[in-house]
């Protein structure tokens, strides 16, 4: 999952050690191995939980079937990120199915929650979280133009030929197909995440 699912899949608001959990499940990517011991337990919390949404997601066969579409499309080792990018569109799409929260006040809370947690960050996730508040990463994946732009992005950090920058034309395609994966994917990760968010925080 990209940043608006793992984000949104932290907890509900007024859980006990949510701004902490927060941040770990954000940072998580920049956390290699045991380095996350040196983080308070909470915020360790949360990037286990991230470990656990990824390979949850990496392994369930809905998703795999729509890395596998992507492969096929052409897409090769690029197909898992893209398809990360496809599910954070379909919650930012749909997301007063999933929430009671609007996008945009989800957005805002959340930008000002990390915002205020800059100096505990690693290196690098403090040099691009100003982009992302600035350029609302979150809220403009809902739209065609915000995955484009974000598929861009990657796509000149990848290596010559991946061919991401493409990939919002084979979402445009295919559009039913991977909506549908989504919304049969997403209740089977929010019963997953519920449940090692009881185990981890024991």
């Amino acid at each position: 999952m990209n940043f608006l699912a793992h984000l949104f899949l932290s907890g509900p608001a007024d859980a006990p050690g949510y701004a902490d959990v927060l941040l770990g499940n954000f940072v998580a990517d920049s956390v290699p191995g045991k380095q996350l011991e040196g983080f308070p337990p909470a915020v360790q919390t949360g990037i286990r939980l991230h470990r656990a949404i990824d390979t949850f997601t990496d392994q369930h066969p809905v998703v795999r079937r729509g890395t596998q579409r992507l492969r096929d499309a052409g897409y090769g080792k690029y197909a898992g990120v893209i398809s990360d990018i496809f599910l954070d569109h379909f919650l930012a799409r749909n997301f007063p199915d999933y929430s009671t929260e609007s996008l945009s006040v989800f957005t805002q809370r959340v930008y000002a929650l990390l915002s205020a947690r800059t100096a505990e960050m690693p290196a690098r996730v403090q040099h691009f979280l100003p982009y992302m508040v600035q350029q609302n990463w979150l809220q403009h994946y809902a739209t065609l133009e915000g995955v484009a732009r974000s598929l861009n992005g990657l796509s000149r950090r990848a290596l010559p030929g991946s061919g991401m920058e493409t990939a919002v034309a084979e979402l445009q395609a295919n559009y039913s197909a991977y909506e549908a994966d989504f919304r049969a994917f997403w209740p089977a990760l929010q019963g997953y995440v519920s449940l090692q968010l009881g185990v981890l925080s024991r």
